[in-house]
């Protein structure tokens, strides 16, 4: 049964659904906390691609995960130039600081679980390599 009376909404909202359980499975079962723990480190990764890439990651997400991941965007030329493990989980904190404690390293680990699991492998890669090695570190990858 259609819970929106439309497709392509009711899968993107299962698709999310199960992103969500996933985080909440290794963070706590509560949602509200999950959905920012994503945004937040989409956003943090988004920040720092190229703007060619940083498309082609959110074209791969669910339509709602998506919204999320442009949500305050600015285009820009090039990405963040602070290329530290620091400063990319400051980021992450940034979207953190309004729910209960998340451990942010443990947070990125998660959600960069999640995205390996369900996104393309070649474009994952691709996100994988032009991030800072520091970050590399908290999202390993079998073929690298």
């Amino acid at each position: 049964m259609s819970t929106t009376g439309l497709d392509v909404f009711d899968r993107t909202l299962h698709v999310t659904n199960s992103w969500l359980d996933e985080i909440m499975a290794e963070l706590g079962p509560d949602r509200h906390v999950a959905w920012h723990v994503l945004s937040a480190v989409l956003h943090a990764v988004r920040d720092r691609l190229p703007p060619e890439l940083a498309v082609h990651l959110g074209a791969q997400l669910p339509l709602l995960v998506r919204g999320a991941y442009y949500d305050q965007w600015h285009f820009i030329s090039e990405p963040d130039r602070d290329r530290s493990l620091e400063h990319f989980l400051d980021r992450v904190g940034q979207g953190l600081k309004n729910i209960r404690p998340v451990n942010r390293a443990e947070a990125v680990q998660v959600v960069f679980r999640v995205l390996s699991q369900y996104l393309d492998e070649g474009q994952i890669a691709k996100v994988w390599d032009s991030l800072p090695h520091e970050v590399r570190a908290l999202w390993p990858l079998a073929s690298h």
